[in-house]
């Protein structure tokens, strides 16, 4: 095999795999919120309703691309994919397991921090571009939220750096090996629900879905978008958490670490991912939509003080301990 294809295989099997889940994770969603209200969910397309997300995807490609006159056409013809790609460089950087993984970065989780939070870019681009009037108020909303959430998020996400000492996601999750990091004293269960919480707005998920809000916004700032463009921007929303549910299963529950021989390491991972997103799922579909203010003032009144404190009181007890060990 040429020396040349091996840094573009890695990337193509991931990128690849990443869809492929992200296509059943939609499917996985639907069934688990119709369970949740009595109801059986997609069923009729294959056995179970498995083919249910490859007729979706062929009833969307199958769509006619429909661009509003109005529309700032550069803008909103290129808003889907400035969405999408930044939802899909975040797996570069998440080792599946020990060597294997795109690239594992020294400084990992600030990447995987920085790139996340690129989404809303393509988010504004699709609000404006749009011209129209709904959309705009959405994107506006969401750039309003995401900020204010993406805070808490990532001192969230520091407490499991500064109890592992390394900035490397490889190292965050060999040091879970003796201990996961959701059970560790306090620390661990407060970062661990301060994370989900953050995830669950940073996500614009119910309770937190104001950018949508079905009553007012129709479908937010994806409301003039159709056919692939629409599809895209599923797919990066779906990726994005996802992406999330990965980084929650990997600075709390010891990522790949499970009983049995290592060949299932990444099995154990996306299991533990999978159970992050349900645990996002289940808050989905459990609570009603607040309002805007109460929205950001939980975050400002709240999760940022709670994070900030919580990430001090890791810093103090991991100096302490050092020091103890000295």
């Amino acid at each position: 095999m040429p020396e040349w294809l091996l840094p573009v295989i890695a990337p193509f099997v991931v990128l690849n795999a990443i869809i492929g889940i992200v296509t059943y994770v939609t499917l996985l969603e639907r069934k688990f919120a119709a369970r949740m209200q009595s109801r059986i969910g997609p069923y009729r397309v294959g056995p179970h309703g498995l083919l249910q997300p490859i007729a979706d995807a062929i009833k969307l490609m199958m769509k006619e691309d429909i661009v509003p006159t109005a529309a700032d056409r550069p803008v909103y013809n290129l808003a889907p994919i400035v969405f999408l790609a930044p939802c899909m460089f975040i797996f570069a950087t998440i080792p599946f397991a020990p060597g294997l993984g795109v690239a594992d970065l020294n400084i990992g989780i600030l990447f995987f921090l920085a790139i996340s939070a690129m989404e809303i870019v393509g988010l504004f681009m699709a609000g404006w571009g749009s011209n129209n009037k709904y959309a705009l108020l959405s994107a506006m909303r969401a750039v309003n939220q995401v900020i204010s959430y993406d805070l808490p998020f990532i001192f969230s996400a520091l407490t499991p750096v500064l109890l592992a000492g390394s900035l490397r996601l490889s190292d965050i999750a060999m040091a879970q090996e003796g201990l996961w990091f959701v059970f560790y004293p306090v620390l661990g269960q407060l970062a661990f629900v301060l994370f989900i919480v953050s995830t669950v707005a940073a996500e614009n998920r119910a309770p937190f879905d104001i950018l949508e809000a079905e009553s007012e916004l129709v479908a937010g700032f994806r409301v003039e978008y159709s056919g692939m463009k629409f599809a895209l921007i599923q797919l990066g929303e779906y990726a994005h958490i996802l992406g999330a549910s990965f980084l929650g299963a990997l600075l709390f529950l010891g990522a790949w670490s499970g009983p049995g021989p290592e060949w299932l390491g990444p099995v154990w991972f996306l299991i533990k991912a999978m159970c992050v997103f349900l645990l996002v799922t289940w808050v989905r579909w459990s609570f009603v939509r607040i309002r805007v203010d109460q929205i950001l003032a939980l975050s400002w009144k709240a999760l940022l003080p709670m994070t900030l404190l919580l990430l001090l009181a890791t810093a103090f007890v991991v100096v302490w301990r050092h020091s103890g060990v000295a």
